[in-house]
């Protein structure tokens, strides 16, 4: 596929993250208007809201746009969805004849405020990718050990707090936990000194289920991606992760990106997962290429100084699809609901600086990398801004998610700090 024409001639730069063929889903408000939906083209926001109450987009249902998330939309099933972006692609084309009307309901990026795109029913993350799996494995438990005996069977994962869901941009605070070092005879509570990112796509459902589902029926209730920082503390977990995993030390918060990336917008950058070392059963096997070529960045920057491009990975990368994952999740019978949201896991390659946390990339804090100020980093100080991006790029033209930023605050006084 090309660059799709658009008559908001932002959109048709080949750099752009937002041409026509994107047509990402957010939730934004002007001033002190309420927030509602909007879909970002070129430099420009489309209030939907408004295109809903001037007739534009009449998809037989009430209201589905003057909301402040869009759940309701996504409850509305794959027919609905299809539905919605083929009559944004007609009315944004560069021979649209509804280019006068629609000109009136647009908004700048610039003036508009962001909001979290989506109610979060249930947030769960994944354990998902292979090389950030080993290389975490072999720290903690020697290269022989590095995978448990299920991971090259089954997506392992964690149920986490939906409470923890935040929108880009949103500070991130130091929390407080319980540390014991290798050599402490005990626990101590005191602020995270080894707090870390990770670099992850969201997955969100968009339609309910009671059953499970096989892989193909879950790949079709997904509504849409994000990017995903999971942030993390890696002192408060490796104290309390024996045996039931993190709990804690991932409780703070989960960064989200602004902007809903369709699936119809990634189709053309499917590919397919990893050879199997062993097959998968039944309901999690491969049916049709799965993953997204999707290029990732990772950005750090201290506090007033100019950022480090310290990673640079792909999605493809991952040894589960959020369909499998998604298949898995509903395998025991688990209802999955609108808004779930997946977390794919930390996306990692096999090369240094091809790893998506500062726990790969300084090797647990043994080796810590170099950043353009001159400094060094091994975990995250205070201060510190991350910033996730991702791409897929097309022919002359560019699927964009928006940024995935967050930047650390100190640890606030604790009224039990020791």
């Amino acid at each position: 596929m090309t660059l799709l024409q658009s008559w908001v001639t932002s959109a048709n730069h080949p750099d752009c993250p937002f041409p026509l063929n994107n047509l990402p889903y957010g939730v934004f408000s002007i001033a002190d208007d309420e927030p509602r939906c909007g879909v970002a083209i070129g430099d420009m926001i489309l209030d939907l809201r408004a295109c809903e109450r001037a007739g534009l987009l009449d998809l037989g249902g009430a209201a589905l746009f003057d909301q402040p998330h869009w759940n309701k939309l996504m409850a509305e099933g794959y027919r609905v969805w299809n539905d919605l972006r083929g009559r944004l692609l007609k009315l944004l084309d560069a021979l649209s004849t509804a280019q006068g009307e629609l000109e009136r309901l647009m908004v700048a990026h610039s003036s508009a405020t962001l909001h979290l795109p989506f109610e979060v029913a249930e947030y769960t993350d994944f354990y998902a990718g292979r090389h950030h799996a080993t290389n975490v494995g072999t720290m903690f438990r020697g290269a022989e050990n590095a995978l448990p005996p299920n991971w090259l069977h089954m997506p392992i994962g964690y149920n986490g707090r939906a409470s923890s869901v935040v929108l880009s941009g949103t500070d991130i605070r130091r929390p407080w936990g319980q540390l014991k070092g290798p050599n402490d005879s005990k626990p101590r509570f005191a602020p995270s000194a080894r707090f870390d990112f990770e670099l992850e796509l969201g997955a969100i459902v968009g339609v309910d289920s009671d059953v499970p589902v096989g892989v193909d029926r879950a790949d079709q209730m997904i509504f849409g991606y994000v990017l995903l920082n999971d942030w993390s503390a890696r002192d408060i977990q490796a104290w309390e992760y024996q045996p039931l995993g993190p709990f804690q030390a991932k409780a703070t918060a989960t960064s989200v990106s602004p902007w809903i990336v369709t699936k119809a917008a990634l189709e053309p950058f499917r590919c397919a997962t990893p050879a199997r070392e062993f097959p998968l059963l039944a309901h999690l096997r491969d049916t049709t290429p799965m993953l997204y070529d999707i290029d990732l960045t990772v950005q750090l920057a201290p506090e007033d100084r100019s950022a480090t491009t310290i990673a640079r990975t792909n999605y493809r990368e991952m040894y589960y699809s959020s369909a499998q994952q998604l298949a898995h999740h509903s395998s025991s019978g688990c209802p999955m609901r609108t808004g779930d949201l997946l977390g794919s896991g930390t996306i990692s390659g096999a090369e240094k600086n091809q790893r998506g946390a500062l726990l790969e990339l300084s090797w647990g804090g043994a080796e810590p990398i170099a950043l353009d100020s001159g400094e060094s980093r091994s975990f995250l100080e205070d201060g510190d801004s991350v910033v996730l991006t991702g791409a897929a790029h097309g022919d002359g033209y560019t699927i964009g998610f928006g940024d995935c930023t967050g930047s650390i605050l100190a640890a606030v006084d604790h009224p039990y700090r020791a």
